[in-house]
C-alpha cells in the first residue's frame, strides 16, 4: 500500500475519447499510458492484465482509454495504490489525483447487466447491512454506520473509495465475498463512496 492517500477529485472527469465518435463495432478494449503529459513520450498499450511494464515506461503522466475499464496500480503485480480509469482521455493524470508511478494494469471485464453489492457493518457479513445497485457519492448517509467491515459483490465490478464524492484511496471489488476489509487490500473499513466499474455513463 502507498504511504499516503492520493485524492481523486470528483469534479475531474476524463475527456470524451476518440472511441466516443467511432462506431461501436470499430472500438476495442485498450488503454495506452504515456510517459509525458498530453500523450507524449514513450508509451505502452494494455488490452489485458499486465503485471509489470516498468521496463517499458519509467513513469506515467497521461492516459488514453479507447474502450473499457481498467485498474492501474502503483507497483508491479497489482500491488500498491489503485486508480480506476474508463473510456476517455486523461491528458494530465496528476490533476485527477493519480500517482505518476504506474507499474501494472488490470482489465476490468465488461458487465452490462445489473450491478449489486451488499455491505456490512461488521466482519463476516454481520451487523447493519445496506444494498446498492447504483453509484453512491455518500455511502454513510444510506448505510448509517461508521465503517464497512465486510461485503458481498453479487453482480458486476465495483470501485470503493475511502472518502465521499469518489475521492481518496480506491479499491477494485470483484464478484465474491469479502469477510473483512483486508480481503480487498484496505488498512481499515473506512468507506465514503461506491461506483460501478463501467465505461457507460449513468445518470
Amino acid at each position: 500500500m502507498a504511504d499516503s492517500p492520493q485524492q481523486a477529485a470528483s469534479a475531474s472527469q476524463p475527456r470524451a475519447g476518440i472511441a466516443d465518435s467511432l462506431p461501436q463495432a470499430a472500438s476495442r478494449t485498450g488503454v495506452t499510458l504515456y510517459e509525458e503529459r498530453n500523450f507524449q513520450g514513450r508509451s505502452v498499450e494494455c488490452s489485458s492484465d499486465r503485471p509489470d511494464f516498468q521496463s517499458q515506461i519509467s513513469r506515467c503522466n497521461s492516459i488514453q482509454v479507447e474502450s473499457g475499464c481498467f485498474m492501474l496500480y502503483e507497483r508491479p503485480n497489482f500491488q500498491g495504490q489503485q486508480f480506476f480509469v474508463k473510456r476517455g482521455e486523461y491528458p494530465d493524470i496528476q490533476s485527477h489525483g493519480f500517482s505518476t508511478s504506474i507499474k501494472s494494469c488490470r482489465m476490468i471485464p465488461p458487465h452490462r447487466g445489473t450491478f449489486r453489492i451488499k455491505i456490512y457493518e461488521k466482519e463476516d457479513h454481520r451487523g447493519n447491512m445496506a444494498e446498492f445497485t447504483e453509484d453512491s457519492s455518500q455511502v454513510m448517509e444510506q448505510f448509517r454506520a461508521h465503517e464497512m467491515q465486510s461485503c458481498t459483490v453479487q453482480e458486476g465490478y465495483w470501485i470503493l473509495y475511502e472518502l465521499p464524492n469518489y475521492r481518496g484511496r480506491q479499491y477494485l471489488l470483484r464478484p465474491g465475498e469479502y469477510r473483512r476489509y483486508s480481503d480487498w487490500g484496505a488498512m481499515s473499513g473506512k468507506i465514503g463512496s461506491l461506483r460501478r466499474a463501467t465505461d457507460t455513463d449513468h445518470y
